[in-house]
């Protein structure tokens, strides 16, 4: 097939150009970074800036769109133009003959409430604890509405080669030798490797595939604090883990929310609710529904999965 990916100087495009040319995929990797600003060079790139720009691009079977604005910023107009107006152009451009295939987050379910094996059928949260999940929510209800078959992927704190949230921050933490985190660790997680994700993108394009709403996670769950410890482990640091009560997280994170932005910043921060949320409560997704009806089978989980 040819597949357009978008975002693919990024961590989750990245991976799933490699993953699709690895298996005979003809692919046109586009992002917003001039070819010059790569970390690396990727064949075939094509600079494509989604809030802008229209490509003169082959005739396709497939779009993976993987291009998003990422971050814990409560209103940076940055995620509306990326993640809700980039989307709507991408729509306009897309050819009607043509597979899309959205990965999404399940940072658009409620993630103030206990979420225990969460099926596709969830209610969307109210999306007001940062702008990443307020976008995110809307891009997905832009989809839906759209009228033509869509495939959304929901993965869940993805990690693998590539990563530039979770394993830098586990290994900076391993430099200042302590690692603050919220809750008691107690609390059960579902994550994603990022293969795992590019193994579900590759069922979603495949034009038999049903169109619909997946979660995409490892093979099982386990509690948050053998995650970390277990990827500590195998990034070769050792930090004290230093949690911090949910009791006192929650209320310190509400009146950091709350402060103007000139004082609590625009960008990603330590402390938020949205933080809080997801690392102190139980968040454990159900992915029957991509097994049965994608035959998606995940390989890795965080005790094996390729970390570099």
């Amino acid at each position: 097939m040819r597949v357009v990916v978008t975002g693919a100087s990024g961590f989750v495009g990245g991976d799933a150009v490699r993953w699709l040319r690895a298996r005979g995929h003809e692919v046109v990797p586009c992002g917003r970074r001039p070819a010059s600003q790569l970390r690396r060079p990727i064949p075939g790139y094509v600079s494509w800036d989604l809030t802008r720009d229209r490509p003169d691009l082959p005739d396709i079977d497939a779009v993976v769109h993987c291009a998003a604005h990422v971050g814990d910023s409560a209103d940076d107009p940055a995620f509306e133009a990326a993640n809700v107006d980039g989307l709507h152009n991408l729509l306009a451009w897309l050819p009607a003959a043509a597979r899309m295939v959205h990965v999404s987050s399940a940072s658009v379910y409620d993630l103030e409430s206990r979420l225990v094996q969460v099926t596709e059928d969830a209610p969307y949260g109210s999306g007001h604890l940062n702008a990443y999940s307020r976008t995110k929510i809307a891009a997905e209800r832009i989809l839906l509405a759209s009228g033509r078959p869509v495939t959304i992927l929901r993965p869940h704190t993805i990690y693998g080669p590539g990563d530039t949230h979770l394993l830098p921050g586990l290994l900076r933490a391993g430099r200042f030798g302590a690692l603050p985190m919220y809750g008691d660790g107690t609390n059960l997680l579902s994550v994603t490797h990022v293969e795992n994700l590019s193994r579900a993108i590759e069922c979603a394009i495949d034009p038999a595939a049903p169109s619909g709403v997946y979660n995409v996670t490892d093979d099982g769950h386990a509690p948050l604090d053998e995650i970390l410890r277990t990827l500590l482990r195998r990034l070769g640091v050792n930090p004290r883990i230093a949690y911090i009560p949910r009791a006192v997280a929650w209320p310190a994170a509400h009146f950091v929310d709350a402060l103007p932005t000139a004082l609590r910043g625009r960008g990603d921060r330590m402390l938020s609710r949205f933080l809080v949320s997801h690392l102190s409560k139980e968040f454990t997704m159900s992915t029957e529904r991509a097994r049965t009806r994608l035959g998606y089978v995940p390989r890795w989980t965080f005790r094996d999965g390729p970390l570099s």
